[in-house]
């Protein structure tokens, strides 16, 4: 990904850049900061110098807030310098299921609630005192819940309100589960980003021997929800595209649900082909799983599942199980949630990390440029692929 340049300082910041990760996102957010720390000491600009450009070059942008609890389990937000006129961007990880915290005599595990929650503390602690507030949460809290099928609670819609009602002036989120929840903010920024090019990156840079034409390669989406993601990536490759689809049994209710009464493929023949099964998370991995072998008895060659998100609600062992049994080669998800170290060591493991690219649309928003190009990655996508296969002529 090409970096920034003095071409881009077109315009003058927003404000004094200032990034505050929660506790949910340190190390995510520490990533971010470094790349955004190198960039600034390296460029030059004849206005550098000049009171427009104050605390540009700093040696950390990341400022200083904390989350103390009480022993009620009550908590608050506490800003430790002051962030008047700066262009502030809160990064949470409503995933991270390792914190803790004390509520009397118990231990919590904190929940996706408890880190919302600490995302309006810490919005609150601002006080409107920061020219802009920016939020950047890579899993869209409630996303799952964006829609109302009968007599439901629009939890994610309800959630952005509620940013936006607090000052909040943009957010930006990662492959967002039905992007359509964007209509609940239509004033306001809404940007969900698709880390296509990442996965694309790092399965070349990791395999070797890929051909990624229409005769070698192909992407299948597990199921309807991720046909977007799937034919978006198939026509910039130039490959097919093939999906399964999931047939309900309508005529019973197992925990609430229609239970599945089997998966049915559409697409053309793909024996001997590799390929990419993409979707948008792993929670339990039970449908991946169950679609990779699919795939494998219909005579598929190599197998990647590419997911933006890897909760792995119930454990690794599956996963395990699977690739020792030949299901899947490789599985890659970013690191834009929690990711255990127990995942980290695994051999089959591919770990997307998407700190440059979250600094690059820090930057380019700081300034107040457009970031279509960095939303809309189809030249670098063909760019590294055109590198990839010239090593195999």
């Amino acid at each position: 990904m090409a970096q920034v340049t003095t071409k881009d300082l077109t315009t003058l910041p927003v404000g004094r850049l200032g990034l505050i990760p929660l506790d949910s996102c340190q190390k995510l957010g520490q990533k971010v900061n470094n790349w955004l720390v190198q960039w600034r000491n390296e460029r030059t600009h004849p206005q550098m110098e000049s009171f427009a450009f104050e605390g540009y070059r700093r040696d950390s942008y990341i400022v200083s807030a904390k989350i103390p609890r009480f022993g009620s389990g009550e908590a608050k937000c506490v800003i430790g310098e002051s962030v008047r006129g700066d262009d502030i961007y809160l990064m949470v990880d409503v995933c991270n299921y390792s914190m803790t915290y004390r509520m009397g005599p118990y231990t919590n595990l904190m929940s996706p609630d408890d880190h919302f929650q600490d995302l309006k503390r810490a919005i609150g602690a601002i006080g409107g005192k920061a020219r802009r507030v920016n939020v950047i949460m890579p899993y869209l809290y409630e996303s799952r819940q964006s829609k109302r099928v009968g007599r439901e609670s629009l939890d994610c819609a309800t959630s952005l309100q509620e940013l936006i009602n607090m000052g909040v002036e943009n957010i930006i989120t990662f492959d967002a589960h039905d992007a359509r929840i964007q209509n609940a903010t239509p004033l306001h920024g809404f940007e969900t980003v698709q880390p296509s090019y990442q996965f694309i990156k790092a399965l070349l840079n990791h395999e070797d021997g890929l051909y990624i034409d229409n005769e070698h390669f192909m992407i299948i989406s597990p199921d309807e929800g991720s046909m977007g993601r799937a034919i978006y990536l198939a026509n910039i490759l130039g490959v097919d595209m093939g999906m399964y689809y999931k047939r309900l049994d309508y005529s019973t209710i197992e925990k609430g649900r229609h239970p599945i009464a089997a998966y049915e493929f559409l697409g053309p023949k793909l024996t001997g082909k590799d390929m990419i099964l993409v979707d948008d998370m792993i929670s339990s991995g039970d449908t991946v799983l169950e679609i990779a072998s699919l795939l494998k008895e219909r005579g598929a060659g190599r197998i990647f599942i590419c997911a933006t998100f890897g909760l792995f609600t119930d454990g690794l062992e599956k996963f395990d199980k699977a690739h020792k049994e030949g299901v899947f080669d490789k599985l890659l998800t970013t690191n834009l949630v929690y990711q255990t170290p127990q995942l980290l060591e695994k051999d089959y493991y591919i770990n997307c990390d998407m700190s440059k690219y979250i600094a690059l649309i820090i930057d380019t928003l700081n300034h107040d440029l457009s970031v279509s190009h960095l939303l809309n990655p189809v030249d670098r996508i063909k760019r590294c692929v055109s590198n990839y296969m010239s090593r195999y002529k």
